[in-house]
């Protein structure tokens, strides 16, 4: 296998059982399997270090809004052979790698366009081939090559507006993936000893303190109070900011409370003095909507 491709294992990685498992059926099985839940949950992550303990290598690609068919067939290009310019076919990132033992993770699976996933479709059966009507030539897959999908949503579109951008995608298709699962935020003992594990220079009274907030946001949004999530993301951004500022309420408003709703500050603010026992005093160079010129 190509090496260079495999993930670097983190050592601190905690794995979720029963994502694992649906993982690993995919790896063994050939199954293609789709993973989907909220931002920073970890969807990407558990497949590549599933790979890293499997020294399997892997690919992951963005479906955004700019990924097209040529990107991932290929298209005819102007090249150099023996000094001379010729026009040949270069190979597309999706042929290259079905050729080759690697798994692919389509990221932000819910974002493509309706023209890259209609290349995609056929692929989604376990013997699928590509057929490059260009070249008259059908792909067979590698025996290891491996298919994988995380998006935010389940398939059926977005309606808690956190999404922009994700769109409902085409039953045809999603009937195709073999497995689906769904990854959520840890519970937070759990993430207390992921946060602790990544950064252990973290005071442990300070680590208990930034889950306890996070979870505390959770619930606002689950209410309808809070329009932005915390993530685990997040917390590892916030204790990162944290070790290097020495200032917890500051590396919070950099890492979470700057991005909230001008409305919705007081509450986070509340929030963060009843984990810290501290004010989260308002930035007085920010702008505000609601100022009056």
């Amino acid at each position: 296998m190509a090496e260079t491709h495999v993930p670097h294992a983190d050592l601190a990685y905690h794995f979720v059982p029963e994502v694992t498992r649906a993982i690993l059926m995919g790896f063994a099985h050939n199954r293609r399997v789709y993973i989907y839940g909220p931002h920073g949950s970890g969807k990407s992550s558990h497949i590549e270090q599933a790979a890293a303990r499997l020294n399997w290598p892997c690919i992951r690609i963005n479906l955004d809004g700019h990924v097209t068919r040529a990107d991932l067939i290929g298209r005819d290009m102007v090249v150099l052979r023996d000094g001379k310019q010729v026009t040949e076919f270069v190979p597309g990132i999706l042929v290259w790698a079905l050729e080759r033992p690697v798994a692919l993770i389509f990221d932000e699976y819910d974002a493509g366009r309706p023209d890259v996933m209609f290349v995609i479709q056929r692929l989604l059966e376990a013997q699928g081939k590509l057929t490059l009507l260009d070249q008259n030539r059908v792909i067979t897959p590698h025996p290891a090559f491996r298919l994988f999908a995380t998006a935010n949503t389940a398939g059926q579109g977005d309606s808690s507006g956190l999404y922009a951008g994700t769109q409902a995608l085409n039953q045809a298709q999603m009937d195709r993936w073999h497995v689906v699962t769904e990854l959520g935020y840890l519970p937070a003992e759990q993430e207390l000893v992921i946060l602790q594990a990544r950064l252990p220079q973290l005071l442990p009274a300070q680590a208990k303190a930034m889950v306890t907030l996070a979870g505390l946001c959770r619930q606002a949004f689950v209410q309808g109070d809070l329009s932005s999530l915390a993530s685990l993301r997040t917390l590892v951004s916030w204790g990162e900011n944290l070790l290097l500022l020495q200032d917890a309420a500051e590396s919070f408003r950099l890492a979470f409370y700057n991005r909230c709703d001008d409305p919705e500050r007081a509450l986070v603010a509340e929030l963060f003095q009843r984990c810290f026992a501290q004010e989260l005093a308002p930035n007085p160079h920010a702008y505000s909507t609601s100022r009056a010129y």
